[in-house]
């Protein structure tokens, strides 16, 4: 496989935490390591920290939410960061979803894809060091950083106008818990069709799913219920499995069926054949892994799976 291809996400409790293995991934000769930002760290703020102590490993986030940060902030903590770790660094965008938004942070979640192009062109305009003069329907800016930096951007995808989107103004989609059929039917169709539309070419498509080395069916269901089992509580995640063919999603839990589809299990073997095949199916140019660690000692569960993840790339 080839080491641009499969990248990482980690989800450790601590910043600390995560920048210990952000080196270990780069000892391990990881390639991208992926970062979300939710009820844990900041995913900026760990990865400009994680610039200072690595050389090679390129970071990446999928995703910072949109609502809640401006886009001038936004963009000026981007530019920080490349300015730390030139070439190194990837922004992920993406609008989140209504329970977040609303329930954690109590904001309007108003029109979200409207909300994200405004917010995808701000940041790319503030990014270029030129003077930005915008009034849209959600924001009003009028602002030049002292140094601008050049940052791909991508946005989060899930259902087909998402990756219309993504295509039409963005360096990628960045999926999150997709079937690899999904992707293919759905994803790859609505992006080619966009892009085609807007005169460029297709931007990358960077799919995700949940790896766990284990063969263990009682390690694998702990595994489902720690990292997964808000999923398909969420109206969005559920709808887009009842389009990837699988209707028993709207019962709001995990079936069978759909934990094959998006969270790899088994030994080595078995998990680098199943990797191959969910970008070969998929047709997706990257692949982000995010890492379960298992048994009692998490922290060297976490370093035997960079260590692997390493070796196969």
């Amino acid at each position: 496989m080839n080491s641009q291809q499969i990248g990482v996400a980690i989800h450790e409790r601590s910043a600390s935490a995560m920048v210990s293995a952000i080196r270990y991934a780069e000892s391990a000769n990881v390639s991208m390591l992926w970062l979300t930002t939710g009820a844990g760290p900041d995913a900026l703020t760990v990865i400009a920290a994680a610039s200072s102590v690595t050389q090679r490993i390129k970071l990446g986030t999928a995703i910072v939410p949109t609502y809640p940060r401006h886009p001038l902030v936004m963009a000026q903590q981007c530019a920080d960061i490349a300015n730390l770790a030139p070439g190194r660094f990837v922004l992920g965008l993406g609008p989140s979803h209504t329970t977040t938004i609303e329930g954690r942070y109590g904001l309007r979640y108003d029109r979200p894809l409207g909300h994200l192009r405004e917010y995808v062109t701000l940041v790319r305009g503030l990014l270029s060091g030129e003077q930005v003069d915008f009034t849209g329907k959600h924001f009003n800016v009028h602002a030049k950083l002292f140094y601008g930096a050049d940052v791909p951007i991508i946005v989060s995808a899930l259902r087909a106008g998402s990756f219309e989107l993504a295509a039409e103004i963005t360096d990628g989609a960045v999926t999150w818990i997709c079937p690899a059929r999904y992707l293919r039917d759905v994803a790859l169709p609505a992006m080619e069709a966009s892009a085609r539309k807007a005169g460029r070419s297709r931007p990358k498509l960077i799919a995700h799913a949940f790896l766990c080395l284990t063969e263990d069916a009682n390690t694998l269901a702990s595994a489902v219920d720690e990292y997964l089992v808000h999923y398909p509580r969420l109206t969005n995640y559920q709808e887009m499995f009842v389009a990837a063919g699988m209707p028993e999603a709207r019962q709001g839990s995990w079936s069978a069926r759909m934990v094959e589809a998006v969270l790899l299990h088994g030994d080595q073997a078995t998990c680098e054949r199943k990797i191959a095949d969910f970008i070969r199916v998929s047709g997706c140019d990257e692949l982000i892994l995010s890492l379960i660690p298992t048994g009692a000692d998490r922290i060297a569960s976490l370093h035997r799976t960079l260590d692997w993840v390493g070796k196969i790339n």
